[in-house]
């Protein structure tokens, strides 16, 4: 039987706790040999990530790294590239002390790195060499004494565990540029990786450089590609050519390095105006992957719709591997054969491998909540006018198979503002965004001008113009919802964390279009946040905003807490303690403000948690308080049976 009652009341299927219970994350997939191998998070074991075998021909999954070991680094503070392994020989990064360690095919352990404030990240391990090649991040207080800031560099460190007591053992084979990433050691052992200076990011300017490993350091260094207005990321070893991608187009496309013995050439292996990766905010991310038989195995982003294709090399033709719609987070190869982490636009994301026959079989599935397929909200492609030309989106409409709205009724809309700012909204099933669709509720996840997944000139609109152009963007997207009857104009939400949680302050205090808005660790002082943060970002703002202090009037203009007493709507603020990307402080001046103002306001301050919720209990919280927050503001009573959160001067 099918119930009438008002968007937003529905008694929902996905109850807060599904939103952790049995859900574990799925990354880092990595063929060796006959094996798979991958990484788990789960979030009922406080975010803790393990790595995870099975063999590819099927088989007992085996956790390689039991409690209390965590695999994960620090390394830019988003981490990533945790782990490595060739020939059955695996080095990962221990975050509970920031060592490296290596796990032989029998079992034995050994610690590779001493202890102190250094962070490795995406090692290439070599056994027939005796060592595995890493970014190092050294954040002892005498470098970042000496030099301003933590010093990256691209490290040697010898597998037989000669440096575990000894920093000097480590070999440094690349220094002075401010960041590197993806070393990549060839059979012949020639060394490739990325590095870049402030202040660019991986995205806007980089160098793909390529050198020979010798006993004592590196060779001649080469130039492969990249320069001030080239993003060439991402390289490969292909035999003895390197693949690798490149936005030299204005659209990251792949590319083929050719070194002969009197001359080197560069071709590109499949132009398009379509994007072969995202933007490297981590270390270890795999866009693509080289295949035993030369081909390779492609992620393709066109007008922000992925694709699986094969692509050809030599000929350049490329074939699909999956559906339409269908995208992977993570591409692994290798003798044994291929997988990758794939996401659907309605069911969960798994971790499958690919048979012969071109079927794909699952061997984990990133959640137990199996939705009814007639209960999913699929993503519909949307976009609208905006001030630098047409602005993407994906709208998700309620949907509940056991209620339907009062005739006439329009739904409220929580529209979302992705994080980076330069990253990507994509329509993947997501059990967040069911869960606020299966109660009632219109999602709208905006890809505003800053976005990827459409060109580097998209992804530009936003130079400078950081609280401008997303703000208008989000803005005008709810209006456009409301106009075409997808929306109820007056229950318009914003809601985003970190740089999305910028834009839902600054929506919240530049327009009159949101009637509430939810923050997570956002950033509500850019001046603040120009002055403390990580290395990583230290500098993003001279891109996003300006140089800082020269344009210190704009960072005051576009700050959401100089701006407080035109806050036109109640606000959530939800923060961790440990965030060391936007510190806690912004969120409690944020609050501060409002409270001296008597806006409806409520900041919760979760302890353990950094940038980002990982812990079950806090992801309930959040989610609780979000329910409750929402009902108070619309005035409905929730399905659900949760806490009533204290609202302050909500009357």
């Amino acid at each position: 039987m099918v119930t009438t009652a008002p968007y937003g009341s529905w008694r929902s299927p996905i109850g807060v706790e599904d939103l952790t219970a049995g859900s574990t994350g799925l990354d880092a997939a990595r063929v060796d040999g006959d094996d798979l191998y991958w990484l788990e998070s789960r979030p009922d074991q406080g975010g803790r990530v393990s790595l995870w075998r099975r063999p590819l021909a099927g088989g007992e999954a085996t956790e390689l790294t039991p409690g209390p070991t965590n695999v994960r680094t620090r390394v830019n503070e988003y981490g990533g590239g945790e782990y490595g392994v060739r020939d059955g020989v695996v080095v990962w990064s221990d975050l509970t002390d920031g060592r490296l360690r290596r796990r032989d095919a029998d079992g034995t352990v050994t610690v590779l790195t001493a202890e102190g404030p250094l962070w490795y990240g995406d090692p290439d391990v070599h056994p027939d060499r005796g060592v595995v090649v890493a970014v190092c991040e050294d954040q002892r207080e005498a470098t970042v004494a000496e030099h301003g800031e933590a010093v990256t560099t691209l490290v040697a460190i010898p597998l037989d565990g000669s440096a575990a007591h000894d920093v000097d053992a480590v070999t440094v084979l690349a220094s002075g540029a401010d960041f590197y990433s993806t070393p990549q050691l060839s059979a012949d052992g020639r060394l490739a990786w990325t590095q870049w200076d402030h202040p660019s990011m991986p995205w806007d300017a980089t160098l793909l450089q390529v050198a020979p490993l010798q006993a004592d350091g590196l060779g001649a260094v080469e130039t492969v590609a990249g320069g001030p207005s080239e993003s060439a990321v991402q390289p490969r070893w292909r035999g003895d050519d390197l693949v690798f991608v490149s936005d030299r187009t204005g659209w990251w496309n792949l590319y083929l390095f050719s070194a002969g013995p009197t001359a080197t050439s560069v071709r590109a292996l499949h132009p398009a105006e379509a994007e072969f990766a995202e933007p490297q905010w981590v270390l270890g991310t795999t866009p693509y992957a080289v295949l035993t038989d030369g081909g390779l195995l492609c992620l393709v982003i066109t007008d922000g719709s992925p694709r699986l294709q094969l692509l050809d090399v030599e000929s350049g033709e490329l074939t699909p591997v999956a559906d339409a719609g269908v995208g992977a987070d993570a591409l692994a190869a290798g003798p044994g054969g291929v997988a990758a982490v794939l996401t659907h636009p309605d069911r969960p994301a798994e971790l499958a491998t690919l048979g012969a026959d071109g079927t794909w079989t699952t061997v984990r599935t990133s959640t137990r909540q199996a939705p009814d397929p007639a209960g999913v909200s699929v993503a519909r492609d949307v976009t609208w006018p905006g001030e630098g030309g047409v602005v993407h989106g994906w709208y998700h409409p309620p949907v509940n198979l056991d209620f339907v709205a009062p005739e006439g009724e329009t739904p409220p809309l929580i529209t979302l503002s992705h994080g980076g700012p330069t990253s990507q909204a994509r329509a993947v099933f997501s059990l967040s965004t069911q869960f606020w669709t299966s109660r009632g509720y219109a999602v709208l996840d905006v890809n505003y001008g800053g976005s990827t997944g459409y060109g580097r000139p998209y992804r530009e609109r936003l130079k400078g113009r950081w609280g401008i152009v997303d703000v208008a963007d989000c803005g005008n997207g709810a209006l456009a919802m409301v106009e075409q009857g997808l929306a109820d104009r007056a229950r318009l939400v914003v809601k985003g964390g970190s740089a999305g949680g910028y834009t839902t302050l600054r929506a919240l205090t530049a327009t009159d279009v949101f009637t509430a808005g939810i923050s997570s660790y956002g950033v509500g002082d850019l001046e603040i946040l120009a002055r403390d943060t990580h290395k990583f970002e230290s500098r993003y703002l001279d891109g996003l905003v300006g140089p800082y202090p020269a344009d210190r009037d704009v960072y005051v203009d576009r700050s959401p807490i100089h701006h407080v007493d035109e806050l036109s709507a109640p606000i959530l603020l939800l923060q961790g303690l440990d965030d060391l990307v936007v510190p806690p402080n912004q969120a409690e001046e944020m609050a501060d403000a409002a409270r001296s103002k008597g806006l409806p306001v409520t900041l919760i301050m979760f302890a353990g948690e950094g940038h980002g919720f990982r812990r079950a209990e806090t992801i309930v919280a959040s989610y609780e308080a979000q329910v409750s927050f929402l009902a108070q503001v619309f005035g409905f009573t929730p399905a659900d049976d949760v806490p009533v959160l204290p609202v302050e001067n909500l009357t």
